[in-house]
Parts: structure tokens; C-alpha cells; sequence
């Protein structure tokens, strides 16, 4: 018998639900708004996939965003 090759899975992977807490970030996501969600997500899985500074400064850019849509009025 020769070896098993277990592909990772690319829609779900491994770091999106690897969070010590036991919690998949889109349970706690998808009651937020989308600018929100997002910059909580990368919070949530800084430094799981990609460099922590970019995963944090993603999340910034996210509050940024909403914070500029609250201030136009337009959320």
C-alpha cells in the first residue's frame, strides 16, 4: 500500500478553525457588518496564513473603512 497524500482543504482550511478557544471565527463573524467581520477575522487568524503585520494591518484598513463610511453617514 503506498502513501495516503491528504490534500488541505482550500475552501475550509486547517486555520480557520485552529482557534485555541474551539470557536470557527465565521460563528462569531457573520453577525457583524462586513468591514467589521473582516477586521475581526484578521485579528482572529493573524499570523496563521500570512505575516502577522500584514494580517494586523489588514484588520486596520478594515476600521478605517467603517469608520470613514460612519463618518460620510453611510452605514
Amino acid at each position: 500500500m503506498g502513501v495516503i497524500n491528504i490534500k488541505e482543504d482550500a475552501v475550509n482550511p486547517k486555520h480557520y478553525k485552529d482557534h485555541p478557544s474551539g470557536v470557527e471565527c465565521i460563528i462569531i463573524t457573520e453577525h457583524m457588518d462586513f468591514c467589521i467581520g473582516n477586521a475581526v477575522k484578521y485579528l482572529w487568524r493573524a499570523g496563521k496564513k500570512d505575516d502577522n503585520v500584514q494580517d494586523l494591518k489588514k484588520a486596520i484598513w478594515y476600521i478605517e473603512r467603517k469608520i470613514k463610511l460612519l463618518e460620510k453617514g453611510d452605514v
